[in-house]
């Protein structure tokens, strides 16, 4: 059971009393009525393969409340994506997939790169902003709702949760970020306890309130990936093409939405997913380029708000983030100590160093382009460049979701 503090400046509903989930699903049934809901899944064609997706699909199948469910894909070859269509195939909703790789969606990335429309990068941010377009182009459905692919611990309750603060008319949020216990017989959740909350407050400490950081800090799991919103967020907010997608996804939310109108939701009383490798050596893998990305969008959003990020607060901040860190492994040794976890201080330590490598690595980029690549361009400005690009976008996943790769080859011989 959840405690009921209520931290920060944004709102927490808690996991309270007992499990009320039959009556969750029934409101939303209720609610979807005049806010039908989407559920967008960003997924590379690895993840048919793996467990967690199988138990994501087979829980999706007894979810009466969605309207539509579009599946991201990327990394797919011809007949992988035929596959994941028949994989996909099984569930009871409306289902589309976007086939990232495929010559549709390809010539209509072209054709915005021709109007001068930032795309990104290919990778998860782009393939959730690909699904937002896509969802927004049929608009038949008023609440938007993403979470991964890799979640081993998946129930309906995380569905439900997560929905029902934006699905619930009387509530009146437009923005709402999950978060959980990341505990098995050890706490996990590196990068945000070891790294993202000791370097935002450390920048607190150097820079003084600033209305952003405060907001950023007040999240019990900034770095989940697990949000919902209302379809008008989907049109205004940009989205950064990297791993600083949760960073700059609040960024936007904290700049294009009222406070009162943010929630965070206790989605699980634990979860446990894939766990990235600390990839020490490779700037380009594992936890060090997610830190890396991390800091760049952290860095990025605060200069955007005006605050000057000098060469000399720079260098103090990454001796004010290793104190800082230092001391949260202590409070989390603690922490595990009186809950019987286990805890290894040293690969708490070597973590930590590896985070500050990143914060290194970040800021030479960062002094050196403070631009950086720019944010994919929020699709307000992508329908006005191409007045055309949701018609397109609508026929290409209808194309493909007709498309036999197998008869057409077939066809070729």
């Amino acid at each position: 059971m959840s405690d009921f503090f209520q931290n920060g400046v944004v709102t927490v509903l808690h996991r309270l009393g007992q499990d009320n989930l039959p009556q969750l699903e029934a409101d939303l049934r209720a609610y979807a009525e005049t806010n039908p809901i989407a559920l967008v899944l960003p997924s590379l064609f690895a993840e048919l393969s793996r467990p967690a997706l199988r138990q994501i699909v087979a829980t999706l199948r007894d979810v009466t409340y969605l309207n539509e469910i579009v599946i991201s894909l990327d990394k797919a070859s011809p007949l992988e994506f035929r596959y994941a269509k028949e994989y996909f195939s099984v569930l009871p909703q409306r289902v589309r997939l976007i086939w990232n790789d495929g010559p549709g969606i390809q010539d209509i990335l072209r054709r915005l790169e021709s109007c001068a429309i930032d795309i990104g990068l290919a990778g998860k941010g782009r393939g959730c902003w690909m699904a937002f377009g896509y969802v927004l182009a049929r608009g038949r459905s008023r609440v938007l709702a993403l979470h991964d692919c890799d979640i081993l611990s998946y129930t309906r309750h995380y569905l439900a949760r997560l929905c029902y603060p934006i699905a619930n008319p009387n509530m009146g949020y437009e923005f709402c970020k999950g978060y959980y216990s990341r505990i098995t017989d050890r706490l996990h959740g590196r990068v945000t306890r070891l790294f993202f909350t000791p370097l935002v407050r450390s920048l607190q400490k150097l820079a003084g309130p600033q209305p952003l950081l405060t907001f950023l800090d007040s999240f019990r799991y900034p770095l989940a990936g697990e949000f919902a919103m209302v379809k008008d967020l989907a049109w205004i907010n940009r989205i950064p093409g990297d791993w600083g997608l949760e960073v700059g996804v609040l960024s936007e939310i904290h700049r294009n939405c009222a406070l009162r109108r943010v929630c965070q939701v206790d989605i699980a009383d634990t979860y446990e997913h894939k766990h990235q490798d600390l990839s020490g050596g490779d700037p380009n893998a594992g936890l060090l380029k997610m830190c890396v990305d991390i800091t760049k969008a952290l860095f990025r959003n605060l200069a955007s708000e005006g605050l000057v990020l000098s060469d000399g607060v720079l260098k103090t901040l990454q001796a004010t983030y290793l104190q800082g860190a230092q001391e949260a492994i202590g409070r989390y040794e603690h922490d595990a100590a009186i809950n019987s976890l286990r805890f290894d201080r040293h690969e708490e330590r070597k973590a930590v160093e590896v985070f500050l490598h990143g914060m290194k690595l970040a800021t030479e980029s960062f002094q050196n382009d403070p631009l950086g690549v720019p944010m994919i361009s929020n699709w307000s400005r992508v329908a006005a460049a191409v007045p055309d690009v949701f018609s397109r976008l609508i026929d290409v996943v209808e194309n493909d979701h007709q498309w036999d790769p197998t008869a057409a080859m077939a066809s070729v011989s």
